[in-house]
């Protein structure tokens, strides 16, 4: 077995970290007998079919046919390689990976995570200490942030000086160059250098789902510095940071939102951090820019989102801008628009919680808003064209979401029903014309835009069984000159994965006689010369050691889809079983490799069919079929 510097800490890092805990601060779950279940990132799911073990310490989609261990997960999740989520996950259970040769890149990520874990807490320092964050200090008082919430949020205060990073920094193997990249500093004109990009500002750390820092937000304060440029600013774009995905607080607001199953959004991260100081911990900010589809990816988990937004007509801009996006992710969109031009800060401080709380539950949903809106002061008897306005915004709305089925009666169906209705009455449009408008627009739209946008459909067929988990059929080429005998060798190299999983001591029997090179499909040929490591390295290949030995997520992909089969369907004489099965795999094997460049692809093909053909008839073997 080729030396893994890895083995062992592999291992330990597997029983350090909880696979549940791990998703679960991603995603909610929800416990469902053995196991938990939650939204699919990955797809658009809106019926949880995202499954996670904690027996095995594994996850799988049936839906997708995606599954693996903590590590595919983090590394589908963050998009990063093994090496990458393994030292994420080394990290998380306080393992050290020194010594052990983890990569340049996975390094050179780490020390990114670890120069702003670093900058966060010399900012959060200097603003509890330094004699000139006073200004920032009153500036908190000022908007009621508590002190609790300073440390809770690990706020900080950059000085007013040009390099006062960089001066702190020379003590630390952090170069300008490194800080650079990680957003803190930028680069002057010409080249000459660097400044502190957040001199003079308030600092607010901007966390990932993992609660490490992957930038910065800014405010300026006043009475500090000269008071020119943004009163806000992010750190730019780097290999960390990127706004259009991340939201501020939802580390914090992330076991919040799975017990009450809602999300609070809103629009500054004052806002947020008061919200919390009330009570309400499930809510989240955004950083300094309209919510996009991968926000809405992040906060489909919660089943209600309430969108809170200032009441002046900025406010109700946005507003619009959001609800659709919501509305086609078919989401329980809720939009609070604040009385009397308020923010949410100084409602809270204002009125107090029970006043919010009142508001929050009676937020109407999107379609409402939209409704209210579109139709506000309008008088459909004299205002023809602005009727027709209102009519045809109000249609493109609900034409966002897919039709639904005849006889369906879901709370959305019902909704959409509703809305309907009113507009009949309000403008004295009948119902079939509605209708009939609104399936016009449905049909003109992309397909795409009526899922969302941006789902990941599964490629494969997903069959349900009553003896376990759906059953998710191997991934075999298809098509109307797909060859039939090809098929069959596939899923013959499947049901022989599955006999040695159920049966480990059985690979003994193919060793010496069946090399991995031989099996068609590469995740075949991959899990199968994972087994033959092990077993020749004295270790059984069951599924722990297997799960343990891979690093292709697609490979534990299939390990952890074949488990579930064998769980599900064990077989009953499996040592039989493999004896058939391998003469039928070697023979045919012998027969149609083209040893001869002469004979053509059909004469090969033709002598697989009769190998096995022979085989079935002598021995009474029945191949599993593929559907």
């Amino acid at each position: 077995m080729p030396l893994d510097p890895f083995a062992d800490v592999k291992e330990q890092i597997r029983r350090a970290v909880d696979i549940v805990d791990l998703v679960g601060s991603y995603l909610p779950l929800r416990r469902e007998g053995r196991y938990y279940k939650g939204l699919c990132p990955w797809h658009d799911d809106r019926r949880p079919s995202l499954q996670v073990n904690p027996e095995r310490q594994t996850f799988k989609c049936w839906v997708c046919d995606l599954g693996g261990d903590i590590f595919s997960f983090v590394m589908k999740k963050e998009g990063v390689d093994f090496r990458e989520a393994l030292g994420m996950l080394a990290e998380r259970a306080g393992i050290s990976l020194a010594g052990r040769g983890g990569g340049q890149h996975s390094d050179d990520r780490r020390r990114l995570y670890q120069a702003l874990a670093w900058a966060e807490d010399e900012y959060h320092r200097a603003l509890l200490l330094a004699p000139e964050a006073e200004a920032a200090r009153r500036y908190l008082a000022e908007r009621g942030i508590s002190e609790q919430s300073v440390r809770r949020f690990r706020l900080g205060f950059a000085p007013d000086r040009w390099d006062w990073l960089q001066h702190r920094a020379r003590e630390t193997s952090f170069g300008p160059e490194l800080l650079a990249k990680v957003g803190l500093l930028a680069e002057r004109r010409g080249g000459l250098g660097y400044y502190d990009r957040f001199k003079g500002r308030l600092i607010f750390p901007i966390r990932d789902a993992l609660g490490r820092p992957v930038g910065m937000g800014g405010r300026l304060v006043p009475g500090v510095g000269d008071g020119e440029g943004a009163k806000y600013i992010n750190t730019p774009e780097t290999p960390l940071f990127a706004k259009h995905r991340l939201l501020y607080g939802l580390d914090q607001a992330r076991e919040a939102m799975a017990k009450t199953r809602a999300a609070l959004v809103m629009e500054g991260y004052t806002d947020c951090i008061v919200a919390h100081q009330f009570g309400f911990a499930n809510a989240v900010a955004v950083l300094g820019t309209a919510l996009g589809e991968r926000h809405v990816q992040e906060l489909r988990a919660a089943e209600r989102v309430v969108m809170v937004l200032d009441g002046d007509e900025a406010g109700r801009r946005r507003a619009e801008q959001i609800l659709e996006l919501f509305v086609a992710a078919q989401a329980d969109l809720r939009i609070l628009t604040l009385p009397d031009g308020l923010d949410p800060c100084d409602f809270l401080q204002q009125r107090g919680g029970e006043a919010f709380a009142r508001l929050v539950a009676t937020a109407p949903d999107a379609l409402e808003h939209r409704f209210a809106l579109a139709t506000q002061g309008l008088d459909g008897a004299s205002e023809t064209h602005a009727a027709n306005r209102a009519v045809e915004s109000v249609l493109a709305t609900l034409a966002r979401r897919p039709a639904f089925g005849p006889g369906v009666a879901s709370a959305a169906q019902l909704k959409e029903d509703q809305i309907l209705t009113r507009l009949m009455l309000r403008f004295g449009v009948s119902e079939q014309r509605l209708r009939e408008r609104l399936r016009a627009m449905r049909q003109a739209q992309p397909a795409s835009s009526l899922a969302g946008g941006s789902a990941t459909r599964p490629s494969g067929r997903v069959t349900t069984s009553t003896a376990g988990p759906p059953r998710t059929h191997a991934r075999l080429p298809s098509g109307p000159h797909t060859d039939p005998a090809l098929r069959r060798r596939l899923l013959a190299e499947r049901w022989l994965l599955e006999i040695l999983l159920q049966t480990p001591a059985l690979t003994s029997e193919v060793f010496h006689e069946l090399h991995p090179r031989q099996l068609r499909d590469a995740r075949h040929a991959a899990l199968l010369a994972a087994a033959y490591d092990l077993y020749a390295a004295g270790l059984p290949p069951d599924f722990t050691h297997l799960l343990d030995a891979l690093e292709d997520p697609e490979v534990k992909s299939l390990l952890i889809d074949l488990d579930a089969e064998c769980k599900a369907r064990p077989l009953p004489q499996p040592g039989a079983e493999l004896r058939k099965l391998k003469t039928v795999l070697l023979e045919a094997e012998a027969e149609v490799a083209p040893p001869s460049h002469t004979a053509s692809e059909e004469e090969h093909l033709a002598a697989l069919q009769r190998v096995i053909h022979r085989e079935r008839t002598r021995q009474g073997i029945s191949l599993p079929t593929d559907g």
